[in-house]
């Protein structure tokens, strides 16, 4: 499998990637991304290189975007020091669930974040969403703590914050092509 740079003619593709997602959270109960996404915030990302798609010849298999901005309001100035990547909306098509993708995507943005200089990669997480919280730890994320409410500087954000090392590996076995 090869990862490439996601493409602003892949924004339908993105799209559609969440709100399958999101339903497929409804089916467990789970209201994350039931909330309208701006397209434009999306095209942004990409348009800055910032998000990823995982190839499986033809097909794509899943999506992530790692960048260096994490969502306002949630780290300290002082965690904001350290060189880190943000993690976002990790996303595996369900056809190719449960084959250790996300996982192999994790390290591969561990990898990453390492050869750009990076002490941790950071994500945030619903605090409502216990089951993923669950998974990022099986991933080797701590947690930091969890924001609800206002946040830091009072943003009116809630979520679960974790981190995880970022570290030069070679085992998520994907070859990222420019």
């Amino acid at each position: 499998m090869i990862i490439t740079r996601a493409t602003p003619t892949d924004l339908p593709l993105l799209l559609q990637y969440r709100q399958e997602a999101a339903a497929w959270l409804r089916t467990l109960g789970i209201d994350q991304w039931s909330n309208a996404f701006p397209n434009a915030h999306i095209l942004a990302s990409i348009e800055a290189g910032n998000v990823f798609l995982l190839k499986d010849g033809p097909q794509t298999a899943a999506t992530i975007t790692l960048d260096s901005e994490p969502e306002p309001g949630l780290w300290t100035e002082a965690e904001l020091r350290e060189p880190s990547m943000h993690l976002h909306k990790l996303i595996v098509n369900r056809a190719y669930a449960g084959q250790g993708i996300g996982s192999r995507l994790v390290d591969w943005a561990c990898d990453r974040a390492a050869q750009a200089g990076g002490h941790w990669v950071r994500i945030n997480v619903w605090s409502t969403n216990e089951r993923l919280q669950a998974y990022w730890g099986s991933q080797g994320f701590q947690h930091v703590r969890t924001v609800v409410g206002g946040g830091v500087g009072g943003a009116g954000v809630a979520g679960w914050l974790g981190q995880r090392a970022a570290d030069r590996n070679d085992r998520h076995e994907l070859v990222e092509m420019p």
